[in-house]
């Protein structure tokens, strides 16, 4: 059991907290960072929306978590909430970690080496097979396998690894089932593998959901191998992802002919590992599994808080715009300390007059 559902009140709230409009990934582990706890957290939030200029935002009511904590436990699922002991630690390393998972499944291969594979929806029958026969490879070495149970390559994967492991993130809800034709696959995966959910129960998975849920396929693995990809496709977002969050980034060459290559082709000029056995997934990963997944952490990071003046706000206020920009560049430009600018972007967004972007990059809403 989850650290957090030990603790019935504290899982109401972080739920409270997690569910309240305005209250994003980063906000949430900034304001918990801050304060210690969610309800702490769900008290300050008038005064800081009040320091921002706007009025607080309307806190998930109490009935409404323990509503989705009862429905979760009827699926067979529970929450792995950021901060547990067996929340992935890989995971949690990113800045925009979810607060919530929704698991169902078992939860040890969490534990395993991970490695992410992903790839085109209208997969070539070549691509399928060897995204079959790879991720059946690595899954008798001990890697579990990770994906996102759509159709074409992710399908192929988790079919090939299901005997011996393999986790399915899922951008709908964790009794949604997406793609229709997927439906016996999920429950498998969900009573014989893991599957992974982000939103909440009876949540329709829609275009938005997706780069949530490729951030996550990222972020649980070492690695990220692209078996077939189209240019601008979302397995290419994923494998950016994971770039930017400092994991390996592998790619399976295909014909030029090809326009489902064209994408993998792309990965491999700019650097990414060519990969054409499972000996070649364990070579680039293996050398820094243990580094990664054993190193010590901390699920919140963030500077001391500090004050800010009204000068502060009206400095840092006065750099905003309808242009995203980055922190850091606000940072620079005010002089201002990390710890103020920081403090004065989650006053703004708590009012309702900030809004995060991509990329750690915010804007005026």
């Amino acid at each position: 059991m989850a650290d957090s559902e030990q603790v019935g009140g504290d899982a109401i709230a972080r739920l409270r907290l997690i569910r309240t409009p305005q209250v994003g990934p980063v906000t949430y582990a900034q304001l918990i960072a801050r304060f210690g706890s969610a309800g702490a957290a769900i008290a300050a939030l008038p005064q800081l929306a009040a320091r921002g200029g706007g009025k607080p935002p309307a806190v998930a009511p109490v009935a409404l978590a323990e509503r989705e904590l009862t429905q979760v436990r009827r699926l067979g699922a529970r929450h792995l909430f950021l901060g547990d002991s067996d929340y992935p630690m890989l995971l949690a390393q990113l800045d925009d970690a979810p607060p919530a998972l929704i698991v169902r499944g078992d939860t040890h291969l969490l534990a395993r080496i991970p490695v992410a594979m992903v790839g085109a929806r209208n997969a070539s029958a070549a691509a399928c097979r060897f995204a079959r026969q790879l991720a059946a490879e690595l899954a008798r070495e001990q890697v579990v396998v990770v994906s996102g149970l759509a159709r074409g390559v992710d399908t192929a994967a988790h079919v090939g690894s299901i005997a011996t492991g393999t986790i399915a993130v899922i951008a709908g809800g964790i009794d949604v089932v997406y793609p229709p034709e997927n439906a016996e696959l999920q429950e498998r995966i969900a009573t014989e593998g893991l599957l992974i959910a982000e939103q909440p129960p009876g949540t329709e998975p829609r275009a938005r959901h997706f780069p949530y849920r490729n951030r996550i396929i990222a972020g649980l693995s070492l690695g990220t191998v692209v078996v077939e990809a189209a240019p601008k496709s979302g397995s290419l977002i994923t494998a950016r992802l994971a770039g930017e969050l400092g994991r390996e980034v592998m790619a399976v060459p295909g014909s030029p002919l090809d326009p489902r290559a064209q994408g993998c082709n792309g990965l491999i000029r700019d650097g990414a590992t060519l990969v054409q056995s499972a000996a070649d997934v364990l070579e680039t990963i293996r050398p820094i599994d243990a580094r990664m997944i054993e190193s010590p952490h901390s699920p919140f990071r963030a500077p001391p808080p500090e004050d800010a003046s009204d000068g502060d706000r009206r400095e840092i206020l006065s750099l905003l715009g309808p242009v995203p920009v980055a922190i850091d560049e606000l940072i620079r430009q005010s002089g201002a300390s990390p710890a103020i600018v920081q403090t004065v972007v989650l006053e703004l967004e708590l009012a309702g007059r900030l809004e995060r972007h991509a990329g750690g990059r915010v804007a005026l809403a």
